[in-house]
């Protein structure tokens, strides 16, 4: 599965978005199930596929085992879907983030702003 097919679901979107908060320590499944309110044998599938897609990974801890977000391949993934943003229209981009609400450091550079 792709990194976007995996992110198709509710369940294992709302899973890596808590994985993001919790970053870098992570969580143990248990919380997770908790946190969310997801049936720990549903959860255990979403867990494995989310694995699987390399957007987090499993560390085992004794009896539990704790998943981290991959935040190093989220901002990949964030780059390439904006690499080309307004290609050639910087004013157009800077127009797009102001309207997004979002603080500009969490967003990419206009294209006329790299040089």
């Amino acid at each position: 599965m792709t990194i976007f097919e995996v992110l198709t679901s509710e369940a294992r979107l709302a899973v890596f978005r808590l994985l993001v908060k919790y970053t870098p320590g992570g969580l143990v499944a248990g919380e997770i199930a908790r946190m969310l309110d997801i049936p720990k044998t549903n959860l255990s599938f979403h867990l494995k596929t989310i694995v699987h897609s390399g957007l987090a990974s499993m560390e085992r801890e004794g009896r539990n085992t704790r998943y981290r977000a991959n935040i190093p391949l989220m901002l990949e993934t964030i780059a390439y879907l904006t690499a080309e943003c307004c290609a050639g229209n910087p004013e157009q981009c800077r127009a797009y983030r102001t309207e997004s609400g979002v603080v500009s450091e969490f967003l990419p550079v206009c294209c006329e702003d790299k040089k």
